[in-house]
């Protein structure tokens, strides 16, 4: 096996964390990666995964020599030579960018003169570069280069998207640790855009926060397409063929979620906020999709005449396939909403670790499809899992003791769906109901 490039410690073991510690090491770096979980760090060094991410076990496992796993940021420190920053960076009441674990790992590296960079991966506030440059001035690592090296990855996909990415994003005014970066990711086929830190900040919170607003436009698309009897399908599908838009980004349905796109597009608006500009679209674009679950819920209440004592299904719980990741899922507001109506509420995923508190604690998960079915009035596809395109729904149609299939991604043919004998609705498509069409 070849010697190590470099030593570098990782600062949190979530998926970006977890990742970029993996992949450093896939490139033939020797990593720690440093938590403050105790049970996470206990299941790492059994040799199993805390989260699911597709390829990031087995990514694990082939560099198992390379990689560490630590409670102790002095340990992690020790022999580093780049600290990564990838801590969670959670949204406030107003919106800004919670960085207090940011600030605990930049207090634990005092006395680490010997480092070569500190570098931001967690997603901060444009500025926060800067309010860190000033932090270690004052503890004495004034001669340590900082740097933000922003992530793009998308969970379900993170593994590729970091040795595959469309781009490295690189913030420093530092040559050596321009230099430094450039090494670490040797072997990843992108290319790298060297930029100053606050460029590259803010360039996390616009690729995201514009991915989010194509995601409500299409969304604001279909709600016209609904009301003209227009298929939101065909209508994206010719649109995003221009080459100046693209097809991405363009698929209608419940909304955004997880970890990124929510809070990133708050924190833009906060920012702005807080620099005195009103960001109207913005504003828009979050708005949009804080509607899209409760939407469904009330085209859902309308076909049946009303939720109360009915039983509803949801069909996903997480905010995407791929991911066992329930941050902002919309199946939160869909099941909360559900419950407020008096319905209730059964749910089925298929990697959706237990949830407690509510609204899950007023619901009930199954363990299969036909549990999940059987004696339902409706079922709402809230997440688009291949498990429900290979699912047979001719005998779970006849498991149902009603016949209402919300399809909240539009993820089944609608003439299929009716001559199975569902009353099929969906977003931005015309409805399809037994004996018509």
């Amino acid at each position: 096996m070849n010697q190590p490039s470099h030593h570098v410690a990782v600062f949190g073991a979530g998926y970006i964390g977890l990742v970029a510690g993996a992949c450093f090491a896939e490139l033939g770096h020797s990593v720690t990666v440093r938590d403050i979980q105790p049970e996470r760090i206990s299941t790492l060094r059994a040799g199993s995964v805390p989260l699911y991410e597709p390829g990031l076990e087995p990514l694990i496992t082939r560099n198992r020599e390379r990689l560490h796993f630590t409670l102790d940021a002095d340990e992690a420190v020790r022999d580093a030579e780049v600290v990564y920053v990838c801590v969670d960076t959670p949204p406030t009441a107003s919106g800004d960018a919670d960085l207090s674990r940011v600030w605990a790992v930049i207090d634990a590296l005092k006395g680490a003169s010997h480092l070569a960079a500190v570098v931001m991966k967690s997603t901060v506030p444009v500025g926060t570069g800067a309010r860190i440059r000033t932090a270690l001035d004052s503890v004495g690592l004034g001669h340590v280069p900082y740097a933000s090296n922003p992530e793009f990855t998308a969970e379900g996909q993170a593994v590729e998207d970091f040795l595959r990415p469309d781009r490295v994003v690189i913030g420093t005014d530092d040559e050596a640790a321009a230099k430094l970066l450039r090494d670490l990711h040797r072997g990843v086929d992108g290319p790298i855009e060297i930029m100053d830190v606050a460029s590259a900040e803010m360039v996390k919170l616009t690729a995201n926060a514009l991915l989010a607003t194509r995601i409500s436009f299409t969304n604001e698309i279909a709600a016209l397409c609904e009301a003209t009897g227009a298929d939101i399908t065909r209508v994206t599908r010719a649109t995003g063929m221009d080459h100046r838009l693209g097809p991405y980004f363009m698929r209608a349905g419940l909304g955004y979620g997880g970890s990124c796109f929510p809070k990133d597009s708050r924190a833009l608006r906060a920012l702005a906020s807080n620099s005195g500009f009103s960001f109207q679209l913005l504003s828009a674009v979050i708005d949009v999709n804080d509607l899209q679950p409760r939407r469904a819920v009330k085209r859902l209440s309308q076909e049946l005449a009303g939720l109360a004592g009915r039983t509803v299904t949801l069909l996903g719980m997480t905010f995407k396939p791929g991911t066992d990741d329930m941050r902002e899922a919309p199946s939160t507001v869909v099941a909360a909403r559900l419950l407020a109506e008096g319905a209730r509420v059964r749910c089925w995923d298929p990697v959706a670790p237990p949830c407690h508190g509510e609204p899950w604690a007023s619901t009930e998960r199954c363990s299969d499809l036909a549990e999940a079915f059987t004696d339902a009035d409706a079922a709402l596809i809230v997440t688009e899992w291949p498990h429900l395109r290979e699912a047979d729904w001719r005998r779970l149609r006849g498991l149902m003791r009603g016949a209402v299939l919300f399809d909240g991604r539009n993820l089944m043919a609608p003439e299929e769906m009716r001559e199975l004998g569902y009353t099929y609705l969906s977003v931005g498509r015309p409805s399809a109901r037994p004996g018509e069409g």
